[in-house]
């Protein structure tokens, strides 16, 4: 990435294909605009807390014991904040919003952010038709959980059937469980879709473009802002709202991460430090709108940065479906550099995966070495995550670092990456530095 604010217009060289990023918008933990969460990463803030009442009882689920059933040892990570959300002026009915994931609505929230963050917000007019919406999304959302959990009764009657108790005891016992769940109803199909996060998005915003999800596990922001560019790159749209949007952070979520096992049980995630024991996970929504450069430069667009490149790639056959390697990691490296015309001795920041985890944080600062050192780069680069402060957002992770990039170049600032104590040993050889405060970020 690069951005346009420090380019001289003399001598600027972008491509005029190059994916321009015009707007953007958010909501992580602690952070319900931009600038709250942009500040948050410049001053260091912690914003990883413990397990809060709207989500689920550490006393109910909580063991130290990795192996305890149906327990996690894990009782923190990043939540959003309560957001006032007011159904009328998005076009929803009061009685469904019980009944439609947190993500969907919070989803048209962000997007509408970005939207007028670009400069296009209400009363701007321009092609709706030629707009697209691509959000990266994960897996089930989190109305899929308790709308199951409601169809189990068969088997409670049958269980207290079975062990004697009375059939109007039974009944009003079933009812109690089941008055704990959302009910079925006729929203509850569209509102536990993924795919309506970004429908409900071209719905509201009257969009006419390709409105559609992708799923690549925590890389879903990342492959939903490739498939944005490629969009734009073969002229399908001329503006596209793209990121991710996670807010799945339930019991159900941390019983997934736990018995991997990934999560910290200390309670924070430490990127690339030697003291790093695990991660945390988060929630978040990051939205961002992009054009073509020249387009952007034409139309008098505030520009944050440009996406000169992206790479992608797979790690072919490996030891286990969710083992990293250091492999494929090195061939989307390359091919992001190729494609942007650009070596590693021009980077000057990177924006890490950086989850935590010792196999993952070991195997992705290798894969950064060797492309680098193997580019000849004799110099310093800085490296850091975001997720020392918020939490792995999962489906929003690619997301929340795009933006975090896309400040710091705008801003001129190399920010830190908190709850560092002595850097992982890979680390030691390498071009990388670890930034533990914010600096100007000083360009020759």
């Amino acid at each position: 990435m690069k951005t346009d604010k420090h380019l001289n217009s003399s001598r600027d060289n972008t491509r005029a294909d190059a994916i321009a990023i015009v707007g953007m918008g958010c909501l992580f933990p602690k952070a319900p605009s931009l600038a709250d969460y942009w500040q948050n990463i410049r001053d260091g803030v912690d914003c990883i807390t413990s397990i809060p009442a709207t989500h689920w009882q550490p006393n109910d689920y909580f063991d130290s014991d990795p192996k305890s059933p149906d327990h996690t040892y894990a009782k923190r990570g990043g939540f959003l904040s309560p957001y006032h959300f007011n159904p009328i002026e998005w076009g929803i009915a009061p009685n469904s919003i019980e009944a439609t994931d947190t993500s969907q609505l919070l989803g048209m929230v962000a997007a509408h952010m970005a939207l007028t963050d670009a400069g296009y917000g209400p009363g701007r007019d321009f092609d709706r038709s030629r707009v697209n919406c691509i959000m990266g999304i994960t897996g089930a959302l989190e109305l899929v959980i308790p709308l199951g959990a409601r169809l189990g009764h068969p088997i409670w009657k049958k269980a207290l059937r079975d062990a004697g108790v009375d059939d109007a005891v039974a009944k009003d016992v079933v009812e109690r469980i089941s008055s704990s769940y959302v009910g079925w109803q006729e929203a509850s199909f569209p509102g536990l879709l993924g795919n309506v996060v970004a429908g409900r998005i071209a719905n509201r915003l009257d969009l006419g473009g390709t409105n559609c999800v992708v799923d690549a596990a925590c890389a879903s922001s990342l492959s939903a802002i490739h498939m944005a560019m490629l969009e734009l790159q073969t002229g399908r749209c001329d503006m596209a709202i793209t990121g991710g949007a996670d807010t799945f952070n339930d019991i159900f979520m941390f019983m997934c991460f736990s018995k991997t096992p990934a999560l910290s049980p200390t309670g924070d995630a430490r990127p690339l430090s030697q003291d790093a024991d695990g991660t945390i996970l988060g929630e978040g929504i990051g939205t961002v709108i992009l054009k073509r450069y020249g387009d952007a430069k034409r139309d008098g667009d505030k520009i944050y940065a440009v996406i000169s490149g992206m790479g992608t790639s797979s790690d072919g056959k490996g030891q286990a479906i969710y083992a990293p390697s250091s492999a494929g990691q090195t061939l989307a490296l390359n091919r992001a550099y190729k494609e942007a015309g650009i070596t590693p001795r021009d980077i000057q920041m990177v924006e890490a995966h950086g989850t935590g985890t010792k196999v993952g944080d070991a195997v992705e600062i290798k894969a950064l070495t060797d492309v680098y050192r193997a580019a000849g780069t004799d110099r310093w680069c800085a490296v850091g995550s975001v997720k020392s402060q918020i939490g792995h957002a999962k489906a929003a992770a690619g997301i929340a670092g795009v933006i975090k990039t896309a400040m710091s170049l705008y801003t001129k600032t190399l920010p830190p990456t908190i709850k560092i104590g002595l850097p992982v040993k890979e680390l030691e050889a390498s071009p990388f530095l670890l930034s533990t405060r914010a600096r100007p970020w000083i360009v020759d």
